[in-house]
């Protein structure tokens, strides 16, 4: 089974895919809002609203395993990312990335190595996962911006040209 192909559940507790959620290049990025890098949130609304007619979608995915900073319930998180960063974006239910449990969606993208070539486990909340249509994987850490030069190149090279 391809990675866009893994069964994910929406926010809303509908099923779905990457593939059906977007037929470009997804952006999937385990996210919290009671985080220091919380307002990351901006930037990646930022990048949707810039890419999305080229087939660009961002996923979010809550996960409360980083010191419990997403503690919220599925209409709580909704809430507050429309509210306070006007999140268009699809989010997806609350989503372990790590451990024995994690969503097989995680237990994939663990395989693909950073910049640096370091594979394994999310350090931390706001980790991006660059997966273009034929499926390859960039791996961003959560300390890099979305709007990081690597990631605009990152993201510029998985669309069709403009015009």
């Amino acid at each position: 089974m391809g990675i866009r192909d893994i069964p994910l559940t929406t926010i809303d507790g509908e099923s779905t895919t990457l593939a059906e959620i977007a037929d470009g290049a997804v952006m999937v990025v385990n996210v919290a809002s009671r985080c220091g890098l919380t307002p990351q949130y901006e930037k990646l609304e930022e990048l949707q609203r810039r890419y999305g007619d080229r087939g660009f979608t961002v996923v979010g995915v809550p996960c409360n395993q980083f010191l419990g900073q997403e503690p919220g319930s599925a209409e709580e998180i909704k809430e507050f990312c429309s509210t306070t960063y006007g999140v268009t974006f699809p989010l997806m239910e609350k989503t372990r990335v790590n451990g024995r449990h994690k969503h097989p969606l995680y237990e994939r993208l663990h395989e693909v190595p950073d910049a640096e070539g370091k594979t394994g486990r999310v350090t931390w909340n706001f980790e991006k996962f660059l997966i273009a249509p034929d499926g390859t994987v960039t791996r961003f850490r959560p300390s890099t911006q979305p709007d990081d030069p690597a990631v605009i190149a990152a993201i510029e090279a998985s669309l069709p040209a403009e015009g």
